[in-house]
């Protein structure tokens, strides 16, 4: 089974959302770019028209600084609030994920009522989403991708945001699901048995729904019969085979039944339930 990684994440497109200020119809490219702005006083309308096309240019951090430079003039005006999160949007368009996040959970925090809540949280969560790394690496932005996304489904059912989160909080779980198995399988490789378990018992206790959980259970099988627990080893098999009959890794353990001369046992029940008699 091919382990999920950075590249594969990203296969989907964004599907289109229809966001408030229009902020997702303009050409999503980077910027280096961190001129300063200079004070000169203007109308608020003036600097927010200025700072759009240069968004469109690709000048995103100039942008970021328009934006900001719109509050910082005309800190009580309407446009100062529209300006605020559009701030934002072009700090991510940037990749300045970082201050992405400090600039949404401000604009959360002072308008919580605001017509672009819902895009500030589901942008916030991108910040997060598209930091996801391989399997191999440290998953502490998986895991605050998760987090937000859920935030963004929990908040705004319904939306257009909650579905593409839902659909993205999929790809963090078996991003998860990936690491714990990748953690499992070298144990299993050091004779760390126990470890290798304990390892494998999460992904199909805490992901079920990925698609870790065929191979999960075939290790689990593999590791019980190194243990010289034949019997654990056939009831892990019959939950395989129950559920992914046919599968590669049912093939594989009903091979190692047999070649360690264990008839393979027959199930006849969901995997939730027979998952919770085994562990």
């Amino acid at each position: 089974m091919t382990v999920l990684t950075k590249s594969s994440l990203f296969r989907r497109p964004f599907p289109t959302l229809i966001a408030p200020l229009a902020l997702l119809t303009l050409a999503a490219c980077g910027s280096t770019d961190r001129d300063e702005v200079a004070y000169v006083e203007r109308p608020p309308e003036d600097i927010y028209s200025e700072a759009l096309q240069t968004l469109e240019e690709g000048r995103d951090r100039r942008a970021a600084n328009l934006f900001e430079e719109v509050e910082r003039q005309h800190p009580y005006s309407q446009w100062a609030t529209r300006a605020q999160l559009m701030a934002a949007y072009s700090l991510y368009r940037a990749m300045e994920y970082d201050d992405a996040v400090i600039a949404l959970d401000r604009f959360i925090q002072l308008h919580p009522g605001n017509e672009g809540i819902a895009y500030a949280y589901y942008l916030k969560a991108l910040c997060y989403y598209e930091r996801i790394s391989d399997v191999e690496r440290d998953q502490e932005m998986t895991e605050l991708a998760m987090a937000s996304l859920d935030d963004v489904i929990r908040r705004f059912p319904g939306t257009d945001y909650a579905r593409d989160a839902a659909l993205k909080l999929d790809l963090t779980r078996d991003q998860l699901a990936g690491k714990e198995m990748a953690i499992g399988r070298w144990y299993l490789e050091q004779g760390h048995y126990h470890a290798a378990i304990n390892r494998f018992k999460t992904v199909v206790d805490n992901y079920q729904t990925t698609t870790h959980v065929p191979e999960a259970l075939h290790r689990l099988t593999e590791a019980y019969l190194a243990l010289g627990l034949p019997e654990e080893a056939q009831r892990t098999a019959a939950v395989l085979g129950y559920n992914y009959p046919g599968s590669e890794w049912y093939l594989d353990s009903y091979a190692l039944l047999v070649d360690e001369g264990v008839r393979p046992a027959e199930e006849r029940s969901i995997v939730g339930r027979v998952i919770d008699a085994l562990f």
